[in-house]
């Protein structure tokens, strides 16, 4: 079992990759670095073995899929997720894994968006879809976390081993802010120090298209972990919009004591309806999510109990009670 696991997923970062490794070498010598290659086409996989990194692959494309890999198959006390593209500072790390060694956090976010991101980033869309998901996740979740996106992160091992990873690309961080938020795991922020890409590296970040994928996991998110908010806010609008047309139908009854708009009226009836039927399936669903929240406590245990486990068997001298 490591110490600290150092994990960097690359496609085609072949530009970059050698000083990023070299970097977190210095920054934090007793870490084991591990570069996981998602089908690099420009040598990226050697040029990092040769840097002194530990190269494994993951051939299922999308960085939630290398993510999931890294989580199942390393052991460490401590994770440091970073990204093979020299935007984020090495010298922060040993900052960044402090609160997983001595404060016990579950996760810590290297935070760019209070500090250089927005000079560095000449994205402007990039810039706006950061912000944007950074106020709907703290609003829709109640939380604090300052940057939602961010690729540079501290783990510990209970959250590695009981985080289901169902994101396939770069929507993975944005879950993994969620579900941090669903399950009041404590989680620190670390202001960071972006830099943009060197000259020569390009984003494999699709603006639109991943940036549609962002908030369609954020929809689907909250409609699983807050269904009585969703399902409510949902039932609220149904049952606002089948009385307001309804309105004028009952006023005309009362005037002349006739329906003259009867498909109105029927149509009315029917969306009061499914706004009712939404509030009590809302209220079903939150009964699970409440017991789902219960059995990942009961996770969180076993997740320790191993942890304790791979401790004593590295360290058979001496029994390990944290």
């Amino acid at each position: 079992m490591d110490k600290i696991a150092v994990l960097i997923p690359c496609y085609n970062e072949s530009k970059t990759i050698e000083k990023v490794v070299r970097d977190f070498r210095k920054a934090l010598p007793e870490a084991r670095i591990y570069v996981y290659d998602n089908n690099s086409t420009d040598g990226t996989a050697e040029i990092a073995r040769d840097a002194g990194a530990e190269v494994r692959y993951c051939y299922q494309q999308g960085k939630g899929n290398v993510i999931r890999k890294m989580f199942r198959e390393i052991d460490a006390e401590c994770y440091l997720m970073t990204d093979g593209d020299d935007t984020y500072p090495a010298d922060a790390a040993p900052e960044m894994v402090r609160p997983i060694l001595e404060k016990d956090a579950d996760m810590v976010v290297g935070d760019r968006l209070s500090s250089t991101y927005f000079e560095e980033n000449k994205r402007p869309f990039h810039n706006f879809g950061n912000s944007f998901v950074r106020k709907a996740v703290n609003r829709l979740f109640h939380t604090d976390i300052r940057d939602i996106m961010t690729g540079y992160r501290a783990f510990s091992f209970s959250f590695v081993k009981t985080f289901p990873v169902l994101s396939e690309g770069f929507e993975i961080e944005t879950e993994m802010s969620i579900h941090a938020a669903d399950k009041n795991l404590y989680v620190e922020n670390t202001v960071i120090k972006y830099r943009d890409r060197p000259e020569g590296s390009f984003s494999k970040l699709n603006t639109y298209s991943d940036g549609m994928k962002v908030i369609r996991t954020i929809l689907h998110l909250f409609r699983v972990y807050c269904p009585m908010d969703f399902f409510g806010i949902l039932g609220t609008f149904l049952v606002v919009l089948g009385a307001l047309f309804m309105i004028p139908v009952l006023s005309g009854y009362v005037s002349t004591g006739l329906v003259e708009k009867m498909p109105t009226l029927i149509v009315c009836g029917f969306t009061v309806l499914a706004g009712i039927i939404s509030f009590f399936t809302g209220l079903i669903l939150q009964n699970g999510t409440t017991k789902n929240r219960q059995d990942f406590e009961m996770h969180l245990h076993h997740a320790r109990e191993q942890k304790l486990l791979l401790l004593n068997q590295h360290h058979p001298e001496q029994t390990v009670d944290q």
